[in-house]
């Protein structure tokens, strides 16, 4: 079978993914459950779910969905009621692991720039309330996306793939529907995100300054700051997050504006020479990399992290030695 070029490019993607964003996911949950990087109950808890989603974006949106429609286009799991379950499934989770980045980004808002309700907001019951509305939300705005798609072909009564129904883009409630769900992801957290950074950036200038002259007049400039430090290293962190998540969701939002704009459709098949479906799948590709970004930001902005991780690979290696040896 005849592959193009730019089809054999999403065929090897996709499992480069895989295999890149699995063990990076699962071996930040198992790190940070641990508890040994130093970080504080609710900044861990925020950091797993997140973990947690991006696996489950992985599972789903790209081996279940992507690989298996690449390699197996003619599964079980082509099945129109299965094929929109699907569907409904990858955007309730995708939309889970958005808003959590999002509940992060506000949680780190609130411990840095209001140290009042710092201690009743920044803990570990309020994380796990905020985690469990997100999720609970999250799967019930995108049930209705089960609805969106009808067979695109009947074989032997079975019908079989997702096509999106014409009345979707002519019918007002859907269309509605359709900007609900764009406006809450990815647009909204894109404002969200953006506005809680520049408010925190601009309280952190003010508080270094506050600070160098505090320490000035106290002759303590030339000390190292360990509070400024801190601070620092989970800022970095912070930034990297989001500013991920902002770089990785922006050609989608393009591609979402140029659909309802433009008035072109949404692709259900694949079409390598449509310049639509590259754009289309060039802000999924974007959407689901961002799901394998974290494990590395952690990698390289959190020391205790790095530890961690090189005792857990140094670990099976030491037992193989062991074992030889004996």
């Amino acid at each position: 079978m005849h592959v193009s070029a730019k089809g054999l490019v999403f065929a090897i993607y996709y499992p480069v993914l895989a295999a890149i964003g699995v063990p990076a996911n699962l071996a930040v949950i198992v790190i940070l459950c641990r508890g040994s990087c130093g970080l504080s109950r609710c900044i861990t808890y925020y950091l797993v779910s997140m973990a947690v989603t991006d696996l489950l974006v992985i599972i789903t949106a790209v081996i279940l969905n992507r690989i298996v429609g690449i390699y197996f286009p003619g599964s079980f799991l082509s099945i129109t009621p299965v094929c929109s379950l699907r569907v409904s499934l990858n955007f309730a989770i995708v939309d889970c692991s958005v808003w959590i980045t999002v509940a992060f980004t506000f949680d780190r808002f609130m411990a840095i720039c209001c140290q009042t309700l710092k201690i009743k907001y920044c803990t570990e019951k309020t994380a796990a309330w905020i985690i469990g509305t997100v999720c609970t939300l999250s799967c019930l705005k995108n049930i209705f996306l089960y609805f969106v798609y009808e067979p695109l072909y009947i074989i032997d009564n079975i019908p079989w793939f997702c096509s999106i129904k014409p009345v979707f883009y002519t019918s007002p409630i859907w269309a509605a529907y359709d900007w609900i769900l764009r406006i809450l992801t990815p647009c909204l957290p894109f404002i969200l995100i953006l506005l809680l950074n520049a408010l925190t950036v601009r309280h952190i200038l003010a508080a270094s300054k506050a600070r160098r002259r505090l320490r000035a007049h106290s002759n303590e400039e030339t000390q190292s700051d360990p509070e400024m430090e801190k601070r620092r290293n989970s800022i970095v962190l912070l930034f990297c997050i989001s500013g991920s998540f902002i770089l990785l969701y922006l050609l989608l939002l393009t591609n979402f504006l140029y659909v309802r704009i433009a008035k072109f459709s949404y692709f259900s098949g694949s079409n390598y020479n449509k310049a639509n479906f590259i754009l289309q799948e060039g802000g999924y590709m974007l959407q689901f990399l961002s799901s394998c970004v974290n494990p590395f930001i952690y990698g390289g902005t959190q020391r205790k992290f790095r530890e961690e991780l090189k005792n857990g690979v140094k670990y099976p290696l030491t037992l193989i030695v062991k074992l030889f040896k004996w």
